[in-house]
């Protein structure tokens, strides 16, 4: 059973959600006619914990760390497919090689800038795109759950390594 007093140090904004997430959670999964079982809740902790983006690997050995259960690699694959179905995580490709993920349910929205050469990424935060959001879904007559915008792009980092260098 979770508890907010087991994740304090997660900031409120994490125990504020705890309860409610959870629950969203459970709902999802016996809608399913699946389990809510004690891995699934380790890695919902988990990805709770987890600020920003997270691979799957690094939340892996994250769990591994700090559970005394042995997570197995297709639980965390499983769980994190049905919390991705369930509207509590999002997934990015910052590449085509590896998948991140980032809470996005009960979070504000923490848009995204990536450079497609160096895989680097940038967390923005503009009121702008929110209000873009809230217009367009007023327009059609959405009801907004979340978002998550990602601009891809080179930056200049990348832009002047791939310049020719001038001969001399």
């Amino acid at each position: 059973m979770h508890s907010a007093s087991n994740n304090t140090s997660q900031g409120s904004e994490a125990i504020e959600i705890l309860a409610p997430l959870c629950s969203v959670f459970r709902r999802f999964l016996k809608d399913r006619n699946l389990r809510y079982t004690q891995e699934r809740a380790e890695v919902l902790d988990a990805v709770m914990a987890t600020e920003g983006l997270f691979e799957a690997e690094g939340l892996l050995l994250q769990l591994r760390e700090r559970t005394n259960h042995n997570v197995s690699k297709a639980t965390v694959y499983r769980t994190l497919r049905l919390l991705q179905e369930a509207g509590i995580i999002t997934l990015t490709l910052i590449d085509p090689n590896q998948t991140h993920y980032q809470l996005v349910y009960g979070r504000t929205p923490a848009d995204t800038m990536i450079c497609m050469e160096t895989g680097h990424h940038i967390d923005l935060r503009d009121t702008a795109i929110a209000q873009l959001r809230d217009r367009i879904a007023k327009e059609h007559g959405w009801s907004i759950k979340g978002h998550r915008f990602v601009i891809y792009g080179i930056s200049p980092e990348a832009a002047d390594n791939t310049r020719p260098k001038p001969s001399a």
